[in-house]
């Protein structure tokens, strides 16, 4: 398996094992760090390494099917389950949840020495459950692991964090980015292009790349420079952003533009605050789109202030 993992997984993982293996690995662990760096499929074969533990051949094969088949055993992902309904995935795990995982490490191990639990993502916990989670961590038994995946790991009490190890994944370096991006079949400019505007996140920029994130990015660019010269309308725009799913990566890149854009104003102090004040306006207004406020409303009011924002112009074009 770990000829699939990009290098910055392989370091986690080579980390995590040096520590198990040296008997340094605890009954708690917080894998953290941005969203997209791959902490899932670095838990999955972490817990593969741990299961495998006294295993023969015939036993660590039977424990990789059972675990790419999500049916292991001694294996829980805990993560986000339907509503009462039954229409949709609740946005919390709560603490229904946080007493089956109680339950899970209390059982005998099925096969082996060991049980695992992975919380993802963790930091969606709510507050009763993070108290009930609290207790399974201040009681561990051996061969129990619990590990939780988070990509905030502030939003987590500092009674869950200080109780549990930390496996951080950081953003790699530019050039160990770029040649895992071109290793994936993309060219040099097109990489660097995907990379900076991801902000040297290789997973998000691959993202991107695959999906339509650089496409709307591009589309982005020049409907603000549209607005600008008065050749689209506010509220126009506002509709056309928030009539699919895509308004919050929109407003994501709207904001990466202005700051780009801003910092190629350096020089003008005045046009820089004020980029610097709409980028703080539109994340506030991706936060409101979690809300039942009506996201139109909510884009227009910050597209209207894109003027207001740009009323010193630079010369060329928002890239």
């Amino acid at each position: 398996m770990s000829e699939l993992f990009t290098p910055w997984q392989q370091r986690a993982f080579d980390r995590a094992v040096d520590a198990l293996d040296a008997g340094r690995l605890g009954h708690g662990l917080l894998l953290c760090g941005p969203a997209g760096m791959g902490k899932r499929e670095v838990a999955l074969k972490l817990a593969a390494h741990v299961l495998d533990q006294g295993m023969d051949a015939a036993g660590r094969q039977r424990n990789a099917q059972l675990i790419a088949a999500g049916t292991h055993p001694d294996l829980q992902l805990t993560s986000f389950i339907p509503n009462k309904s039954g229409d949709k995935l609740r946005t919390e795990i709560v603490i229904e949840q946080v007493r089956e995982i109680s339950q899970k490490l209390a059982l005998t191990p099925q096969y082996g020495v060991a049980q695992v639990v992975i919380v993802d993502p963790a930091d969606a916990i709510n507050r009763s459950a993070c108290n009930a989670l609290l207790k399974t961590l201040e009681e561990p038994s051996p061969g129990r692991y619990l590990w939780l995946l988070s990509a905030d790991p502030a939003r987590l009490p500092q009674t869950i964090r200080s109780r549990c190890q930390r496996l951080e994944f950081r953003l790699p370096p530019r050039e160990e980015a770029l040649v895992w991006l071109q290793s994936q079949g993309y060219s040099e400019g097109v990489a660097r292009e995907a990379l900076e505007a991801a902000r040297g996140h290789p997973g998000l920029a691959h993202r991107w790349l695959q999906g339509e994130g650089m496409g709307l990015r591009r589309e982005v660019a020049s409907e603000l420079e549209q607005l600008l010269a008065g050749r689209l309308g506010s509220i126009e725009l506002a509709q056309r952003w928030t009539a699919d799913a895509h308004a919050d990566l929109r407003l994501r890149h709207a904001a990466d533009l202005a700051l780009k854009k801003a910092a190629d104003g350096l020089t003008d102090p005045a046009r820089l605050n004020k980029l610097a004040a709409w980028f703080d306006a539109a994340n506030r207004t991706r936060d409101l789109l979690r809300t039942t406020i009506r996201a139109d409303l909510a884009v227009v009011e910050l597209l209207l202030a894109w003027g207001a924002a740009n009323q010193v112009q630079s010369k060329g074009k928002i890239r």
